[in-house]
């Protein structure tokens, strides 16, 4: 009995993204060792979001709201719109601090082999929001890699009529790594994006 509660636990657990079944196993093990007041807080987070976390009318960020917190923040540079795939890059954009634009979150990346063409993604509802007016700059923050660029690419493409400036974010090495151990299409990036002094 108490073998098929931790085996129901760890095949739930294996669902997550990342988390392979000796991974789900090891989790398992530790919630079992748990106060049970923590593992039902993690319960209670888990049915929280599910209940009330949505995609926010305006740019596709998580809240709890109609309108996300940054959207409706009066200090946000209203005429820069930083185009990401997934709601944490986000999380990660703002912990850089340096960023004080809005956001608009495609969900997810162009990829026509798993069947996620455009209108699968918030492309229209971008275009949307520059022909309202008042966006100057869209910054593609998309990830460096064959989709993301695949993305970047398009979406460049779709806004190019609105005359509205299109930038990519710049990539290539990271800041206290060593070139000899760089690969070609990395160092070849840092190349292209290098900037005058």
């Amino acid at each position: 009995m108490a073998q098929g509660i931790i085996e129901n636990l760890v095949s739930k657990l294996t669902k997550l993204p990342g988390i392979g079944r000796k991974s789900a196993q090891r989790l398992a093990f530790f919630i079992l060792t748990m106060p049970a007041a923590e593992a039902k807080g993690i319960a209670d987070a888990i049915t929280e979001v599910k209940d009330n976390a949505r995609f926010c009318s305006i740019c596709f960020n998580i809240t709890a709201l109609d309108t996300c917190e940054i959207c409706t923040d009066p200090s946000r540079d209203r005429s820069r719109i930083c185009v990401v795939e997934e709601p944490s890059n986000i999380l990660a954009i703002e912990r850089t601090r340096s960023y004080h634009g809005l956001y608009h979150v495609l969900l997810g990346a162009l990829s026509p082999l798993d069947g996620i063409t455009p209108d699968r993604l918030k492309i229209g509802e971008l275009s949307a929001r520059i022909q309202s007016g008042g966006v100057h700059e869209i910054i593609l923050a998309t990830n460096p890699n064959t989709k993301g660029e695949m993305t970047a690419q398009y979406i460049t493409e779709i806004l190019r009529p609105s005359g509205v400036n299109v930038s990519r974010i710049a990539y290539g090495l990271p800041l206290g790594s060593d070139i000899e151990f760089a690969d070609e299409v990395t160092l070849s990036k840092a190349l292209e994006g290098r900037r005058t002094l």
